[in-house]
C-alpha cells in the first residue's frame, strides 16, 4: 500500500517550468500569472543572459528564484543543463529568449523546449530576426496578416515543429506599434494555455 501511495505522489507531481528570457519578460509575467494559483504546474525557476533584463524584477516580485549565466557557462559548460535536472525542471520555456540553445540542453529535454516567435513561420524567422526586425520586415514586404508561432525548439533558429499558430490582420493604417501590440495580444493570451496543455501530456 505504501509503494502505491508512493506511486500515486509521483505521478501528482507539481509539474515544473524553467523560463528563459534575455528582456522585459511581458510573457514571463503573464504565464507567472497563470500557474499562480495552480497546483498542476509552477515557474520554478526564471534565467536570463543580461544581468539587467527587467525579466529578473518581475521574478523578484513574485519570489522566484532567477539564474544569470554568461556565454562561457552556457555553451562551454554543463552547469546550466545540471541546474535544470538538478530542479527536475519537466519544461524549458523560451520567452524573449535570443540565444541559440546548445546541443546538451536539447540531449537532456527532447521534446521538452518550447518558444514563441512574433510572426507566422516559416515566414519572418531565423537568425537575427526577432522583436521589431520581424515586425518592420512583415510593414516593408506590404503584408496584410501576422500572427505568433509556438514551436519546439530544435538546432536551428525558429524551424523546430509548429504547436500552435494564431493569426491577426494587418489594417492598412497600422503602424509598427499597433502590429506589435497586436501580436503581444496573441502571444498573452495562447502561450501560458499552450504550456498548460503540453504539461499534461508529460
Amino acid at each position: 500500500m505504501a509503494h502505491f501511495l508512493l506511486f500515486c505522489k509521483s505521478m501528482t507531481r507539481t509539474k515544473r517550468i524553467a523560463i528563459f528570457a534575455s528582456g522585459s519578460g511581458s510573457n514571463a509575467q503573464k504565464i507567472i500569472e497563470h500557474f499562480k494559483d495552480s497546483s498542476e504546474a509552477e515557474v520554478t525557476i526564471i534565467l536570463s543572459n543580461r544581468p539587467d533584463a527587467y525579466v529578473l524584477e518581475r521574478a523578484d516580485n513574485h519570489e522566484i528564484p532567477t539564474h544569470v549565466f554568461d556565454r562561457e557557462e552556457f555553451y562551454h559548460s554543463a552547469r546550466v543543463v545540471t541546474l535544470l535536472q538538478n530542479l527536475e525542471i519537466d519544461l524549458v520555456v523560451l520567452a524573449g529568449f535570443l540565444w541559440l540553445i546548445p546541443q546538451n540542453m536539447l540531449e537532456a529535454f527532447p521534446g521538452r523546449i518550447v518558444n514563441i516567435h512574433p510572426a507566422l513561420l516559416p515566414k519572418y524567422g531565423g537568425q537575427g530576426m526577432y522583436g521589431d526586425r520581424v515586425h518592420k520586415a512583415i510593414m516593408s514586404a506590404g503584408e496584410r496578416e501576422s500572427g505568433i508561432t509556438i514551436h519546439y525548439v530544435d538546432e536551428v533558429y525558429d524551424a523546430g515543429d509548429v504547436i500552435y499558430q494564431a493569426h491577426f490582420k494587418i489594417e492598412p493604417n497600422d503602424n509598427l506599434d499597433m502590429i506589435k501590440y497586436k501580436g503581444q495580444q496573441l502571444e498573452h493570451l495562447h502561450y501560458p494555455r499552450i504550456i498548460e496543455n503540453l504539461l499534461k501530456k508529460l
